[in-house]
């Protein structure tokens, strides 16, 4: 028998809260239904405002709200194999004449340990009490932020923070984000953390968000930056439309 249209949007829908981005082949084998069919609901979805359409597929709009905030313990492991992946690409682009930024996270906690070569030669400023310790114990010269050390996230904060951080001027920064919207940009929950990411920002040449596919059409309370105000560093970006606003760089699986 089978299933009727409003049971397959219904479906679709389902499937695209679970895992955020879908592919039309995905769809037809989850719903046993023709490319044809998938793509014909997948329009209506669009014209009703659900979904946004994009290259052989669909992804949920930018417009889900939230505000959880995983340790930094249960974020070490979620998504390792594509945290992996972007944090390979990412330790590629540091030069042994950098000034670099890396900012408290799990992804990046990810690209310090990545780090060989030239780039353990670079000059490194972290709020991550973590990050430190590993760049110390690769040998690498690093400087850590003053301030108050925020226990969900294990990132040094506060007032202190921020004014430690006018005295540096950075070639590159990494940064984390919890979600990132092509209508709110850069979010994380903690107002506090995103003062000192957006500090960072101001301070840099270059910003890189190290952002992973779960992170896209998402939002959170407190802005970092524009879309404008950082380029993307991704495993998998699922709409193209990011393109429009900055530079997106998929890495390598």
């Amino acid at each position: 028998m089978k299933m009727l249209a409003e049971e397959r949007l219904s479906r679709i829908m389902k499937l695209l809260s679970q895992q955020r981005t879908a592919t039309v082949q995905e769809l037809c084998e989850a719903l046993d239904a023709s490319e044809s069919t998938i793509r014909r609901d997948l329009n209506e979805l669009d014209r009703m405002g659900k979904v946004n359409k994009v290259h052989g597929g669909a992804t949920l709009p930018d417009s889900q709200f939230l505000a959880d905030e995983p340790t930094m313990a249960a974020k070490e492991a979620l998504a390792v194999v594509q945290k992996k992946c972007i944090a390979k690409a990412a330790a590629a682009l540091i030069t042994a004449e950098d000034f670099v930024f890396l900012d408290a996270g799990s992804t990046t906690l990810a690209l310090a340990r990545e780090l060989s070569g030239p780039a353990l030669d670079a000059r490194y400023v972290t709020n991550g009490v973590a990050h430190a310790r590993l760049l110390a114990q690769k040998g690498c010269k690093v400087f850590l932020v003053g301030g108050l050390l925020r226990p969900e996230t294990e990132a040094i904060i506060g007032a202190a923070a921020l004014h430690s951080l006018q005295q540096y001027n950075f070639t590159k920064a990494f940064l984390g984000a919890n979600g990132v919207a092509l209508d709110a940009g850069f979010t994380t929950p903690d107002p506090e953390e995103a003062a000192v990411k957006a500090t960072v920002v101001r301070r840099a040449r270059e910003a890189w968000f190290l952002v992973d596919d779960s992170k896209f059409a998402r939002i959170y309370p407190a802005v970092i930056a524009e879309l404008s105000g950082g380029a993307i560093l991704t495993n998998h970006c699922p709409n193209p439309k990011y393109r429009q606003f900055t530079l997106v760089k998929e890495a390598a699986e």
